[in-house]
């Protein structure tokens, strides 16, 4: 079976025939472009039957595969077509977090135990994940038997990459304004782009912001996008921190090299490494005095909501303190000014845990990704990105792979020290 672009997902399907035999498809890459994929194929799979009735949405990260299995393989007497979609499945990363589900080889074995043995009729089994890993076992069993609608985009910053991000930002736009029935001229959609940088999910947000935005004016002009879009464009530096983050050392590694290709200052990259890893330890340091006079706090199980309720006060409160401190420190160091009054000097952001308290989303998000390190890992990788910091500014090494060794360090799971560190539960969550 075929691996299909999505840009040619439409094609592919007029021309699927009824008897063709397809019932597994596999959707991975760019979230947006894998929603948007899994809406064309799921239309395409029920046009005759009932959404509501005939589909069957499960979670990957929650649904064990002996669920998947069962819910795939078991008949229904009422209904005639029945489609199993199962969302963000981690076939081919091994979650390392208790609250997730990763597949072992058993698991995997049974999934393409399945795929080969084959479907039951008016079955469909579809999945999402976020990328592909060519060399195992279970992708050959899909694309021997399956079809795989490839979303991948490249994240690189060489000119085929940044070509290719433009024309999905592209066919993202063509689409969204041929419903509306309105234009966007050369200038104003590059003055999105840069606005936005390649995030295909805020991009298309924003778009229909301005369609709303101008009302019946059938053309999307340069003031309209001044008016409506607020600057949140992602550079490749935020890219190699968030995959940091997530420990995907290929991922970061992959950045990494396309920033050092485009002109990047080593300098410039390994400050980047040093903000977030302070970070981290300055959430760590927080979450390890919170545990000591309240019950510890797994993030990556509890929801927004939770955390905005019963954590973002405490972390208010703790900015404020620091606030305060500094604001001490800096009348005692500062002379008054002539008229005998204090200099105002503002704080940095960097010192507070939530740089903008009306924002409390991209906080949660980070105290989740806090739990991907222990302590230990912090307080060595910060130790590391001093030594790595004074060999680049006094001997002749190279800077690359100095860099490249720090984030397979940082990047590797289940280290000893975090293992160490679990075994007191109040100090980790």
């Amino acid at each position: 079976m075929p691996i299909v672009k999505y840009n040619a997902l439409g094609d592919y399907l007029s021309s699927l025939a009824p008897s063709s035999g397809c019932n597994f498809f596999l959707i991975c890459g760019d979230a947006f472009l894998v929603r948007e994929a899994f809406n064309t194929l799921s239309a395409f799979l029920l046009v005759d039957g009932n959404r509501e009735f005939d589909l069957d949405l499960l979670e990957g990260s929650t649904s064990s595969m002996g669920d998947i299995i069962e819910q795939t393989t078991t008949f229904s007497f009422l209904l005639s077509r029945k489609v199993i979609a199962v969302k963000n499945v981690p076939l081919f990363s091994a979650g390392n977090l208790s609250s997730e589900i990763s597949y072992s080889k058993t698991d995997l074995d049974l999934l393409t135990g399945l795929i080969e043995k084959g479907i039951p009729q008016k079955h469909t089994l579809v999945m999402t994940c976020s990328s592909l890993d060519r060399r195992k076992k279970v992708f050959k069993a899909i694309q021997t038997h399956g079809t795989i609608i490839d979303c991948v985009v490249s994240q690189g910053v060489r000119k085929a990459d940044l070509d290719e991000q433009r024309q999905v930002l592209q066919q993202i736009c063509r689409n969204l304004l041929a419903s509306s029935k309105k234009r966007m001229d050369t200038m104003a959609f590059n003055l999105l782009v840069d606005q936005t940088g390649f995030n295909p999910e805020l991009f298309a947000r924003n778009i229909e912001k301005l369609i709303t935005y101008c009302g019946t004016d059938p053309l999307i002009g340069i003031n309209d996008i001044k008016a409506v879009v607020i600057r949140d464009k992602k550079d490749p530096i935020f890219s190699l921190t968030n995959a940091l983050l997530e420990k995907d050392a290929a991922g970061a590694l992959i950045i990494a090299s396309s920033l050092f290709k485009a002109g990047f200052h080593p300098l410039q990259i390994l400050k980047s490494l040093e903000n977030q890893v302070r970070k981290l330890l300055m959430i760590k340091s927080f979450i390890l005095s919170f545990s000591k006079i309240t019950s510890s706090h797994h993030f990556k199980r509890m929801n927004f909501n939770g955390f905005k309720q019963g954590m973002m006060p405490a972390i208010l409160s703790h900015d404020e303190k620091v606030k305060k401190k500094i604001a001490e420190r800096d009348v005692f160091l500062s002379p008054a000014t002539v008229s005998g009054k204090d200099k105002k000097k503002s704080i940095s952001t960097d010192l507070l845990l939530a740089p903008n308290p009306k924002s409390p989303y991209p906080v949660f998000l980070i105290f989740q990704k806090s739990e991907n390190f222990s302590l230990n890992e912090l307080k060595n990788a910060i130790i590391a990105l001093g030594d790595l910091d004074y060999q680049l500014k006094s001997s002749p090494i190279e800077a690359n792979i100095g860099i490249e060794n720090f984030i397979i360090t940082i990047c590797k799971k289940g280290e000893s020290s975090h293992a160490t560190e679990n075994q007191n539960s109040r100090h980790y969550l």
